[in-house]
């Protein structure tokens, strides 16, 4: 949760400076397959790569602010590194309640965001569990997520690399490994929901401050990730304020 925060404040002079570059003009939420109003629906794996990139330099930023990290950071890389990786044997670590049960899938939903908003035509799906093309837009989601918690937690770049997170039983288990992409995925599917139901009937006829806090009080893992992509957060991509 801290780097969200970390995140948040690093981009909020972006997002005053930028104007919501939304528009009537844009797609409906059930787009075709093969198009979408011209666009290229390739997934757009640049830019996906450079918005985690940016997630995960955050998130180490803000743990090298702990001195428990940078005491770890001398000692043979290959041999603390496989120390750490190795001890991942129990469900729980020794985080808090909130922290993996709360921050990790809020964290898990930011990133299968990252998923969602660089797929075309995943980013103007909204939620219908009836629709094949909705579940199949947010199961990659969470793989996108699985991959990217994996990298963070034992990967050549992770916790177990840099500050050997895990060295030190019980600080690496499941619990992280699992319930960031699934309990990530429970999230998205819950602020797509209220997102769908709820936020786009309040805003309606109300002013665009008051839809903007709708937007960013009800939807905080959509509206930390339109960040990431240097979008107000209150973007979204079929209903333009």
């Amino acid at each position: 949760m801290k780097a969200m925060l970390f995140l948040l404040a690093a981009l909020l002079p972006v997002m005053r400076a930028q104007p919501e570059q939304e528009t009537a003009s844009q797609e409906p939420a059930s787009p075709s397959v093969d198009s979408v109003d011209g666009e290229d629906t390739h997934f757009q794996w640049k830019s996906a790569l450079l918005e985690s990139g940016f997630l995960l330099a955050v998130q180490h930023s803000t743990r090298m602010v702990q001195a428990k990290t940078r005491a770890e950071l001398g000692g043979p890389f290959w041999a603390d590194y496989f120390n750490s990786v190795s001890t991942i044997h129990t469900w729980n670590d020794s985080n808090s309640v909130l922290t993996n049960y709360i921050g990790h899938p809020i964290l898990g939903a930011v990133t299968g965001y990252i998923q969602v908003f660089n797929d075309p035509i995943g980013r103007r799906l909204e939620f219908d569990l009836s629709s094949k093309r909705y579940w199949q837009s947010r199961l990659k989601a969470m793989a996108w997520t699985a991959a990217y918690s994996t990298q963070f937690e034992i990967g050549p770049i992770s916790e177990a690399s840099i500050g050997n997170v895990g060295k030190h039983p019980p600080t690496m288990a499941v619990v992280d490994l699992v319930v960031t992409p699934v309990g990530g995925l429970a999230v998205m599917m819950l602020e797509d929901y209220v997102d769908a139901r709820f936020i786009s009937r309040w805003e309606r006829n109300k002013s665009i401050h008051l839809a903007r806090f709708y937007r960013i009080a009800f939807n905080p893992s959509r509206s930390l990730c339109n960040l990431l992509r240097l979008k107000h957060p209150a973007y979204r991509d079929t209903r333009p304020l």
